[in-house]
Order: C-alpha cells, then structure tokens, then sequence
C-alpha cells in the first residue's frame, strides 16, 4: 500500500439476500433477492437475511458496517465492523453481513444503510407488508 495516500472506495453494489453463496472459482451467488417481505402478521421473525457489499476504487484502511433500521429509525440490527484494506485502486473487498432471526414487530418502510468509517454511503428501503397489502415479491 502506498504510504501516506488514502482514496475513499466506491461502493460498487450492495444487495439484499436470502443466502450467498461463493463457488470453487470464487464466484459469487445471491440466492432469494428482494426489497419486500409480506407477513401475515406482526410481529414477524425473519429467519436469515444478508446484505452482501463491494468496495472498489480506493487506497487505505476503512470500516464498514451494515445498519437496519426500523420505520421509527431506532436501529433494528446492526453487525460487527468490519476493516478493509485496500492497497491500490485495483483492490477490491467483498463484505458479507448475516443477520439471523431478526424480528420486525410492524409493517411497515425499513431501512438499510451501508456506513464506511461512520458515514453513510448508502441507504435502502426493505418494505414489510401485510399479506392483504400490496403484492410481495418474499413471504415469510
């Protein structure tokens, strides 16, 4: 790594899963995509859920967690940082964040937010509905 140089990384994709999975030749597979999850009541558990980013593009040592939030904006869950060392702009880092039984008390727009170093770089909804609602492409 460079001495002294430091490029904040983009943050190429961020996706929301079932399960992933990486292949012998390290490819990855996402499994059961989606940004609704219909309930036929609250509160609901999820069973697994994984949020799946990769960082390019930078130089330098950076943290990154995954935060969910609940419409209220409390936090829902969150998971451990995690540090990632870039060493040229050709490096790349994939960070995998399972969450397991995660229990949505209301229907209702959650959100998913992406922080490196404690600033978010991005934020997305996960939309928990009730089964009579609109349609949902995931039921639990």
């Amino acid at each position: 790594m460079t001495e002294g140089i430091r490029i904040l990384p983009d943050l190429q994709f961020s996706v929301l899963c079932d399960d992933v999975r990486r292949e012998h030749n390290g490819k990855l597979i996402f499994l059961g995509l989606f940004e609704t999850i219909g309930a036929s009541g609250f509160p609901v558990h999820h069973p697994t859920l994984f949020v799946v980013n990769r960082w390019c593009n930078g130089v330098g040592e950076f943290k990154q967690n995954t935060v969910i939030r609940h419409p209220d904006n409390a936090v829902l869950a969150e998971d451990n940082v995690t540090v990632i060392k870039l060493d040229d702009l050709k490096a790349k880092h994939t960070v995998i964040a399972r969450f397991n039984n995660l229990r949505f008390p209301v229907p209702g727009e959650y959100a998913i937010e992406i922080r490196l170093d404690g600033e978010i770089k991005i934020r997305y909804p996960v939309v928990l509905v009730s089964q009579g609602g609109p349609e949902p492409s995931r039921r639990v």
